[in-house]
């Protein structure tokens, strides 16, 4: 038990030195999480909402919530847009808060292509329950868990940092393509005075994702189109690294989805989608089944995405293959 927990608040402390974003596996309903650049690329105001409870075996091991906000200004071939993200690791011992606004600027090359430059700018805020840890010297082989450590407590057991962030969006009628760079400026998390504060603040997140979209049926004004897009999404951030592959198919006010995720080092997860849309509302709902060595500690992961494209009669100047996201 001792040597356990010993590994577990090792391990901690390491994730707190190269810490990882939360990334969500319905990407296209977070969509300022993964790219800037997306800032008004709908046609019309849009708003979402997320929920994601990360290996269920676990108890409470990772929770994440997110909501954004984001509109298009045509006339100045502008959009721009607001993310709020909370995230929870070890039932609240450690909380993570991003908050940050978007501006993305539409350059429009020719009739069919346009490229989108975004740029973030927020705040980052970690935090730390320094009452639920447990110490390894707090552990009796006999009495169990005492109450007496002597670790000493931070002065400071929460940061809040300045975060920037960039992206790039292609967008056309048979395909588009992204590159996302998160946290350009490194914001710190450092709270625990590690190395007198030395480590390096949050890694560059690199973020490359693309698809394409087949017209299975046009929609009008009483149904919604059909179609199927493949997409991919690769992430690096330090030394962690993720590849998505896989298909969201649109049949009318249905869709679902599946991909299939490998972390380079292993396979790590296949993930189902299933939802609806009703109007303007788009609901759906996600599972992870862990396929690599976790799978019989970790359990799979669930989340649970809400979204609403708001009325407007206004037309795109260009036709782009992104309804997935919208």
């Amino acid at each position: 038990m001792k040597k356990l927990l010993t590994l577990i608040f090792g391990m901690f402390l390491a994730g707190m030195a190269g810490a990882q974003d939360p990334i969500f596996s319905q990407f296209y309903a977070m969509p300022l999480q993964l790219n800037p650049g997306f800032a008004g690329t709908a046609a019309a105001p849009r708003a979402g909402i997320a929920y994601r409870n990360q290996w269920t075996g676990f108890n409470s091991a990772y929770r994440t919530y997110a909501a954004y906000y984001e509109q298009s200004f045509h006339r100045l071939n502008s959009g721009i847009g607001f993310h709020l993200e909370g995230d929870n690791a070890g039932d609240g011992i450690f909380k993570t808060n991003r908050f940050s606004a978007a501006y993305a600027y539409r350059l429009k090359v020719n009739d069919f292509i346009a490229l989108k430059l975004g740029l973030e700018m927020g705040v980052h805020s970690v935090s730390l329950d320094w009452n639920k840890l447990i110490f390894p010297d707090q552990i009796d082989d006999v009495n169990g868990i005492t109450y007496n450590s002597e670790e000493i407590r931070p002065d400071n057991t929460g940061r809040t940092s300045l975060d920037i962030s960039s992206g790039l969006l292609l967008l056309s009628e048979k395909f588009y393509l992204g590159v996302g760079l998160k946290h350009l400026n490194t914001p710190s998390q450092s709270i625990l005075r590690l190395k007198n504060n030395l480590v390096p603040g949050l890694p560059i997140r690199y973020t490359f994702h693309g698809g394409t979209e087949w017209v299975v049926k046009k929609g009008n004004k009483r149904q919604e189109p059909s179609f199927v897009s493949p997409n991919f999404m690769f992430v690096a951030q330090g030394p962690y690294k993720q590849l998505n592959v896989g298909a969201y198919a649109s049949l009318g006010s249905v869709f679902a989805g599946s991909w299939f995720r490998h972390t380079f080092g292993n396979a790590d997860a296949v993930i189902l989608l299933a939802g609806f849309r009703e109007g303007p509302f788009k609901i759906g709902i996600s599972y992870d089944a862990t396929i690599s060595g976790l799978a019989n500690n970790a359990g799979g992961t669930f989340e649970v995405t809400m979204g609403i494209l708001f009325p407007n009669k206004k037309r795109p100047d260009i036709n782009d293959c992104t309804r997935m996201f919208q």
